[in-house]
């Protein structure tokens, strides 16, 4: 069972991000907003969930009007400026388009970039503590799957559709054998040194 808040006083916001260890494609956040009295049972980490309960829940989400935005980095940007820098620019960028006030912010991990003056808190596996950062897992998820299923079809070899950017070893060996093209980042290592 996860947690309503963190605290019970104030309004909280979930952050968490998809896309971190991707090979290609954008890094993809997502902030949300629950409601106190909100509760959807099954609400989970997206990591452990389906395919098909995420798209579920993400509709159950959209449907109870749950205040939430969405903020990408591209990969180029990814490669400017490194990964870990990129994920915090993208719950940036989603905070800066949620239309809605908020005191506090949960952040999935361990280190985060301050927001304006708003306090944050940072939570280890926060997206299997707390029901808004679970929340923001599935609606940063579910955005990025959308994304990725797009780019597949301007490049299909990398199977992208299936392994949506993760270092798989069928993605690595399209690297190997098509070479990378400009959704792949290329300050990762895209194939294994021998």
């Amino acid at each position: 069972m996860l947690d309503a808040f963190y605290k019970p006083n104030g309004i909280e916001v979930g952050c968490d991000e998809a896309g971190r260890g991707c090979l290609s494609g954008p890094v993809v956040a997502a902030a949300v907003i629950l409601p106190q009295d909100f509760h959807l049972p099954l609400l989970n980490d997206s990591k452990k969930l389906s395919e098909k309960k995420r798209l579920i829940l993400r509709e159950q989400l959209i449907e109870a009007k749950v205040p939430y935005a969405v903020g990408v980095v591209s990969e180029q940007e990814i490669d400017e400026i490194n990964i870990l820098n990129a994920s915090f620019l993208a719950m940036h960028r989603a905070l800066d388009k949620l239309n809605a006030n908020f005191d506090r912010i949960l952040v999935d991990g361990n280190r985060f970039t301050p927001y304006h003056d708003i306090e944050h808190h940072c939570m280890i596996k926060g997206d299997g503590r707390f029901s808004s950062i679970a929340a923001a897992s599935i609606f940063a998820k579910t955005h990025r799957d959308v994304l990725m299923e797009n780019l597949h079809k301007e490049f299909p070899v990398y199977d992208w559709k299936k392994n949506k950017g993760y270092p798989t070893k069928a993605h690595r060996s399209a690297i190997e054998q098509y070479g990378s093209c400009v959704y792949h980042r290329q300050s990762f290592t895209l194939l294994k040194k021998n």
